[in-house]
């Protein structure tokens, strides 16, 4: 049987390390990023490349590799994927790498850890072999958490080193994004009195009163955010309820009453800004609930210009005619915010996140590590 390409053995190396998100399961044995990030560090300094671990949160760090270039350094340019996965579905089956049929599969192996394999070894390679840029320093950012809080991206961007870009990894079909979507997370509550089932009228009944948010949100403010103008790349905001809570029992006139609402957000729009939009909405219709963030800190839109000449480039070297918008959102949004422009890229399809039978075609995972060999290798 003929050997496997080396970022194919890299990335069946990367998928048989757990590293699933804390805030997926509790057992040590298989969540966290240290075991990923030990073992780029391991390679890394085998090619002599400088390496540091930056602390975000007890036991968990973001991964940098550092790639210095010739003369000083006046530029820098920043490859970030994330090192974490979720767990279920059939997290256990997807620990050990399989090779068919042109494909890898197993868990992580396009939400990231395929970007986290051609980023790394595109590095290498360009360490390895051929001039190094002249004046732009060449960064690897393995980050931590992206998954859940995005803790690793925030952390690093108040903390820095800043860049003049990040390739931030995520399966994109080797297309550039240059804008995505933002995401706010709120609970809202309604509060009832409780009462036998079989004298419903001495209680007040809060599901009641949540079906009627419901309605509103479901019809109403979903009406008024898709008579809105368009984002030219991504299109208009939407609204979903995803979880709904109240109740205990049949008998009992529930006296509480949640619901989870996933609000997608444009470049512009901020986490008061919907809230002022939901309340004003409540409020036309006479009802009342009360508010929480499920997140600390909202997951962020991004809209970087396709025209800087780093976008350009990278642009150029995936052979791509433009740059393209996507729903979801990524660790790109608060590398943005912290002050390094920053665009999406990285083989697989996003359909395949988060699967039971997660794969990355080996053919993208080879043409990802082209495309940002030539891209680093242009770099100044």
């Amino acid at each position: 049987m003929a050997s496997q390409p080396t970022s194919v053995r890299l990335l069946q190396d990367l998928i048989a390390l757990p590293s699933v998100n804390p805030a997926f399961f509790s057992d040590p044995q298989l969540h966290g990023e240290h075991r990923v990030a030990a073992f780029l560090e391991s390679a890394a300094r085998r090619q002599g490349l400088d390496v540091e671990s930056q602390a975000v949160v007890p036991g968990r760090s973001n991964l940098l590799v550092r790639l210095s270039p010739r003369g000083e350094v006046r530029h820098r340019v920043l490859l970030a994927p994330h090192m974490d996965t979720v767990g279920e579905p059939a997290y256990a089956l997807q620990l050990t790498p399989v090779v068919r049929d042109g494909r890898i599969y197993g868990r992580g192996a396009c939400d990231t850890k395929g970007s986290v394999a051609a980023f790394f070894q595109s590095l290498l390679n360009v360490a390895a072999s051929g001039p190094r840029p002249n004046h732009t320093e060449i960064l690897f950012v393995g980050l931590i958490d992206e998954e859940n809080m995005q803790l690793g991206s925030r952390h690093f961007a108040q903390h820095g080193p800043q860049g003049d870009l990040a390739i931030v990894g995520e399966p994109t079909g080797l297309e550039i994004v240059t804008a995505h979507k933002g995401d706010v997370w709120l609970r809202l509550r309604t509060t009832g009195r409780s009462a036998h089932g079989a004298t419903p009228h001495r209680g007040k009944n809060a599901v009641t009163a949540m079906a009627r948010i419901v309605l509103a949100l479901e019809t109403e403010y979903a009406a008024e955010l898709a008579a809105r103008p368009a984002h030219p790349r991504l299109g208009r905001p939407t609204v979903n309820v995803g979880r709904i809570d109240g109740g205990r029992q049949p008998n009992i006139v529930p006296a509480e009453c949640t619901i989870d609402i996933d609000r997608r957000t444009l470049p512009g729009e901020t986490e008061a800004g919907v809230r002022r939009e939901i309340i004003s909405l409540l409020r036309r219709h006479g009802l009342k609930a009360s508010y929480d963030n499920l997140r600390t800190s909202p997951c962020e839109p991004l809209d970087t210009c396709p025209d800087l000449p780093l976008v350009r480039s990278l642009t150029r070297a995936a052979g791509r005619k433009g740059t393209r918008g996507v729903h979801y959102f990524t660790d790109a949004a608060p590398l943005a915010a912290g002050g390094t422009p920053s665009v999406v890229f990285g083989p697989g399809d996003i359909a395949q996140a988060h699967t039971e039978r997660e794969w990355l075609a080996i053919s993208q995972l080879e043409k990802s590590i082209q495309i940002l060999e030539r891209f680093l290798r242009a770099l100044d």
